[in-house]
């Protein structure tokens, strides 16, 4: 039998999502990105569900989207990108709307799409074993998932810029000075801490709580789907680049890319 792409439990009205496919980091493919929108779909619709809790099998959250899926693909890049995008977008959109708190458990690396999904969420805990990185630009591709908005707003024009012109590993520590995460916790500690919050939120009116968050996303995240569709646009013309073959081909070398210059 084959492994289930994401395991699912409901905890006394929270609904624990861990992507499992920990042989690829859980990067995000066609496949798992139907069935997580579909799971929140489900998450949104059920009455028994009060929150969501998010992460990842084996030593990754989710390391962004599947690079060899796209390499594979037998269409266009462009096209690729454009069928990964579609579904990160609606992802991120079903977060941010979604009228339940949504909390990550950020259990190892977080980078490129993965990045971008775990800032899609209300509230953000941390391994100590985690890490974040920016990752589209050292393959020279553009951000996508809402990442030029949520990390934006979050570390501000310089941070932001410094993490898309450097690409630098962010630490958990680093992650909680700048904001990033809401809390850092031993590996053994995060599924608990991650709990422990949700039930916090759930003592508390989450009428009120769904009410507050529409009103934030109407406050931080105005045109927010217009910048959704302007990074799906950038990645797709991105992922057709000489630059984008040149930085997959040193990626899959483990080495450094040689970018065209002219």
């Amino acid at each position: 039998m084959a492994e289930k792409l994401i395991d699912v439990e409901n905890y006394r009205g929270i609904l624990e999502i861990c992507l499992n496919t920990p042989q690829n980091l859980n990067a995000l493919n066609l496949e798992l990105g139907d069935e997580l929108l579909a799971l929140l779909e489900e998450a949104r619709n059920d009455t028994t569900v009060k929150a969501v809790i998010f992460s990842g099998a084996g030593r990754a959250f989710c390391a962004g989207g599947d690079l060899q899926f796209v390499l594979n693909w037998k269409g266009s890049k462009r096209e690729a990108f454009g069928l990964l995008t579609h579904r990160l977008n609606r992802i991120v959109m079903d977060l941010r709307t979604m009228p339940k708190p949504a909390i990550a458990a950020v259990n190892g690396v977080a980078s490129g799409a993965g990045f971008s999904l775990a800032m899609a969420c209300d509230l953000r805990v941390a391994s100590t074993k985690a890490m974040f990185k920016q990752a589209y630009t050292s393959v020279g591709l553009v951000p996508d998932g809402g990442w030029t908005v949520s990390v934006a707003r979050q570390v501000g024009a310089a941070k932001a810029s410094e993490l898309l012109l450097l690409d630098p590993v962010i630490t958990a520590e680093e992650a909680l000075n700048w904001g990033l995460v809401n809390y850092v916790v031993s590996p053994d500690s995060l599924m608990e801490k991650a709990r422990e919050l949700a039930e916090i939120v759930l003592s508390k009116s989450l009428q009120a709580f769904a009410r507050s968050k529409e009103l934030v996303n109407r406050s931080l995240w105005t045109g927010f789907t217009e910048q959704l569709e302007l990074e799906r646009n950038g990645i797709m013309a991105a992922g057709e680049s000489s630059d984008f073959a040149e930085g997959v081909r040193a990626f899959m070398e483990k080495r450094e890319p040689r970018f065209n210059r002219d």
